[in-house]
């Protein structure tokens, strides 16, 4: 195998962990292998606008992929949409054992409270956009802390620089991860900031067929399977 046949993806950190464990089953079934580089989506997608040498690219929106291929960066037609992220509140603080995370919040008895970007982060525009209408959006900015990425947000409640965090629900799947979570409530997110997935295959690839191979591996039930387990919805076929 040459190195010029490693396929370079860039995904979205809340979906790195699931990203790395679908890439190991294709490079074992098909024999290609596969090199990951994880940020905040809108940081990839400027380094993709800049020149950046990657393959395909797993946003945590679908309005950057659509923009690639309406510019041409992007393969036409390529574009998929791979899962459907959920949001979470939770909190590692250890007076907080016991507690409703929800009341915690409701009440506004707590520290500080982290979320990501929403100008760059598409699970810190679906947080804003759930504390907006839950009409706590206003209370909780002078309080809160925003991270770079959902994986930075994830950071700042387990090193207890906030109370609480609003992550991502696939975040919480590791059972590898040191953190004790005392608290977890699942969010329903609005529909209209539903966080919804999207891949696509950018138009600089000098792998094409490797990179469609990996996209149709995406839809196989052992990547579905993959996704679902780690706590995303599976989009419809």
């Amino acid at each position: 195998m040459q190195a010029d046949d490693t396929l370079t993806i860039a995904v979205a950190s809340n979906f790195r962990s699931t990203a790395e464990k679908i890439a190991e089953a294709f490079t074992d079934e098909v024999g290609i292998p596969v090199r990951l580089s994880s940020g905040s989506t809108g940081k990839l997608y400027a380094q993709i606008v800049n020149g950046a040498p990657y393959d395909i690219f797993f946003s945590a929106d679908t309005e950057r992929p659509r923009l690639l291929e309406e510019t041409g960066e992007a393969v036409d037609h390529s574009l998929i949409i791979y899962a459907i992220g959920k949001l979470a509140l939770i909190s590692a603080d250890p007076a907080l054992q016991g507690q409703s995370c929800s009341g915690v919040l409701s009440s506004g008895s707590y520290r500080r409270i982290a979320i990501a970007n929403p100008d760059t982060a598409p699970y810190g525009a679906a947080a804003k956009a759930w504390l907006v209408a839950e009409g706590i959006w206003e209370e909780a900015v002078p309080k809160m802390i925003m991270g770079e990425s959902i994986s930075q947000t994830f950071q700042f409640v387990a090193t207890g620089n906030a109370t609480l965090g609003i992550v991502a629900i696939s975040q919480l799947a590791d059972s590898d991860s040191p953190v004790d979570i005392v608290c977890r409530w699942a969010i329903d997110t609005p529909k209209d900031a539903a966080v919804i997935q999207a891949g696509v295959i950018l138009s600089r690839t000098d792998n094409l067929d490797a990179a469609r191979s990996f996209m149709i591996f995406l839809g196989s039930e052992t990547a579905k399977d993959l996704i679902s387990s780690d706590g995303y919805e599976v989009p419809a076929s």
